[in-house]
């Protein structure tokens, strides 16, 4: 590596992440003091590092002085490799709905409270309202994340917004929990979400695995002067649900 890039290392993040690859399958225990010698540092200098690590569930103390991974490893892992398979599956489904709709379509997945954006099929005409890859929105601000709650409970809800405030974000998101639980009951009712916001409309359905569970959701997105037409959001729904039942069958989940 060149000097000049050595400028932008950050050191603590570089003895963070060297922590985190010493376990593996026969290393599933470490002290601070052997996480140290193995950097070849003094122990009291990683002890900041190894607390936010903890702090941050990347790992856990199982002992008065001994660290495993902890599980937003495992689930962060998890949760991108499953992306990932949702991604390459149903792209070309979310593709063909931006194209038999002329609608910008997204795919998002579930991260906590918030909704991850992680495929985008953008409209071509100047009026669209295309969500860039990566973006997070919080879950009950949009139809996309809404969608996402529908296969959970009223107490799931509760236990992921616990401590959460929904104020302070712009009606027709809910402003409460009771509210927001209410909201996604009649959603899950009628099997899709709707959303308003900056004269644009948003209508997203659930996919679901092989469970049941859902773990991505699609919408449709547009200027309201479009979608606010007589039967239009009709036909969207009816398109919508046809587009999850594809991407459900793909992933082998069910109808």
């Amino acid at each position: 590596m060149a000097a000049t890039e050595n400028h932008y290392i950050v050191p603590a993040l570089q003895k963070g992440l060297q922590i985190l690859e010493m376990f593996d399958a026969r290393q599933r225990s470490l002290t601070q003091a052997e996480m140290a010698r193995t950097l070849g540092v003094s122990s009291s200098s990683l002890y900041r590092i190894v607390q936010t690590l903890t702090t941050m569930g990347y790992l856990k103390k199982t002992g008065s002085n001994s660290y495993s991974l902890g599980s937003q490893v495992v689930s962060r892992g998890f949760s991108y490799l499953a992306s990932r398979e949702i991604v390459e599956i149903a792209s070309p489904f979310v593709t063909h709905l931006r194209d038999s709709t002329s609608l910008s379509s997204h795919l998002a997945i579930r991260e906590g409270s918030e909704a991850l954006y992680v495929f985008c099929a953008l409209a071509l005409q100047r009026l669209s309202v295309n969500v860039p890859i990566g973006t997070r929105f919080p879950c009950h601000t949009t139809a996309m994340g809404r969608a996402l709650l529908i296969g959970l409970a009223p107490q799931q809800i509760e236990t992921i917004y616990q401590g959460q405030r929904l104020d302070g974000y712009p009606e027709p998101a809910p402003q409460t929990l009771p509210g927001l639980i209410a909201m996604c009951e009649k959603e899950r009712a009628q099997g899709w979400s709707l959303h308003y916001s900056d004269y644009s409309t948003a209508i997203a359905v659930p996919i679901r695995d092989f469970t049941g569970n859902v773990v991505a959701a699609i919408n449709v997105s547009g200027p309201d002067v479009l979608m606010q037409q007589e039967g239009v959001k009709e036909r969207l729904v009816i398109t919508l649900k046809k587009t999850a039942d594809d991407i459900m069958q793909a992933l082998g989940g069910n109808e």
